[in-house]
């Protein structure tokens, strides 16, 4: 006999959402677990995430959205320079505004441990869904169901599993799905500043020799920096005392908002890609971060998992809407199909994007300020980007749509 309908390994935000959103379209009737390593617990997280229209769709949907839209700052457009870190002057090679169709932001910015403590607080008032702390130390899966095999000894049955457990994804290896990795002998940091100036919603990406430097704004005259930085230079940087790092990070971040002073713990974390070969096995599927991880370039990590959840779901409603069950073959495969290009495109874009702008070469530099220029005069071009951004084009899940599901 089963435990649980689906069983999601990882308390991140991707399996968060995930059970909130099947519990919801299943109704009191959902038996949805959420296998939690680090207990469930709130989280302390130096990062903010750039969410896309289409993940606050999704969000709102499930009635995260409510929990975090005091704290999310939406994003009116983005400046992107390419410089020197010597350079006194930072010239805006290529602007845009970021709206989508009626003036929708196609950005916000969120502190992530908001995220995680709404979405926490959704699961835990939401019917079907149980918590449970653990870790998966295996599984077997068969015709009734599958087993997951539990470090403590003990085992649960599931009718699907779904590994969000992390890039590491213990299920993933268990369940022997190989990986491409790509280390990118590069460090993440990540800082909250509180600047002088008023920032009016825009976002800057500055492409430095070392890598890309965002200043992603926050609610009031904050920003979050993500910056990419080599790793011997990163350790030198994250080993300063507070005034030597916001030394390095003024030297960054230029003085168009005025001077700055911490406002957060700052974090780091190194920087690589994986894609996995596969994205399902019998009674078994992995999502987010455990089907691949992205450089932060373009931040839209998060925004892929969420994508995984909008499709998933939608798979899965439409098989048990026609009478199948929940970890059918036929479900979990159109899934694969439907993820599997997203996932390799921008695991592959985003790379070339880093390697082709982390390079201190002039001539170089000249082209690609040539041809961001080129871009800068393409209004067409630049609306395409933004409903990519924003998760709004080719075969859009449902609630990316913010078109709720049912079965």
């Amino acid at each position: 006999m089963r435990d649980h309908d689906v069983l999601i390994a990882g308390g991140g935000l991707t399996g968060l959402v995930l059970a909130r959103t099947l519990a919801g379209v299943f109704g009191g009737g959902a038996r949805i677990a959420v296998l939690d390593a680090g207990g469930g617990g709130e989280r302390l997280d130096p990062r903010s995430y750039a969410l896309s229209a289409g993940s606050r769709r999704l969000l709102e949907t499930i009635g995260v959205w409510a929990g975090v839209s005091e704290e999310a700052q939406p994003v009116s457009g983005i400046d992107i320079t390419d410089s020197s870190l010597t350079d006194a002057i930072r010239p805006i090679l290529l602007s845009y505004d970021t709206s989508v169709g009626e003036g929708e932001p196609g950005m916000w910015i969120v502190p992530s441990d908001a995220l995680h403590k709404s979405a926490l607080a959704v699961v835990a008032n939401t019917l079907g869904i149980a918590r449970i702390s653990g870790t998966a130390a295996g599984f077997a899966a068969d015709t009734a169901g599958i087993t997951v095999r539990l470090t403590d000894g003990s085992s649960r049955v599931a009718g699907l599993v779904v590994a969000c457990d992390g890039r590491a994804s213990p299920l993933r290896a268990a369940a022997g799905i190989k990986i491409v990795e790509q280390k990118f002998a590069q460090t993440g940091i990540v800082a909250t500043v509180r600047h002088e100036r008023p920032h009016g919603g825009r976002a800057v990406q500055h492409f430095l020799p070392a890598g890309p430097f965002a200043i992603l704004p926050l609610t009031g005259n904050r920003a979050c920096v993500t910056w990419t930085e080599a790793e011997g230079e990163a350790a030198r940087i994250l080993a300063l005392d507070d005034a030597g790092f916001l030394g390095e990070l003024e030297k960054r971040f230029g003085y168009r908002l005025g001077a700055l002073e911490l406002a957060g713990p700052r974090g780091s974390w190194p920087l690589a890609m994986h894609l996995a070969r596969e994205l399902i096995a019998p009674r078994f599927v992995l999502a987010g971060d455990a089907v691949r991880g992205v450089h932060p370039i373009a931040g839209q990590g998060l925004n892929l998992g969420l994508r995984d959840v909008a499709a998933l779901s939608e798979c899965l409603v439409d098989a048990v809407r026609v009478g199948l069950d929940v970890g059918d073959a036929t479900a979990l495969e159109r899934y694969a199909r439907w993820r599997r290009f997203d996932g390799a495109a921008s695991a592959a874009a985003f790379g070339a994007l880093n390697a082709l702008f982390s390079q201190d070469n002039a001539l170089l530099r000249s082209v690609r300020d040539a041809g961001l220029g080129v871009v800068d005069r393409l209004p067409g071009l630049k609306r395409a980007m933004v409903s990519e951004a924003a998760g709004l084009t080719g075969d859009v899940p449902k609630l990316l749509k913010g078109e709720a599901l049912a079965v």
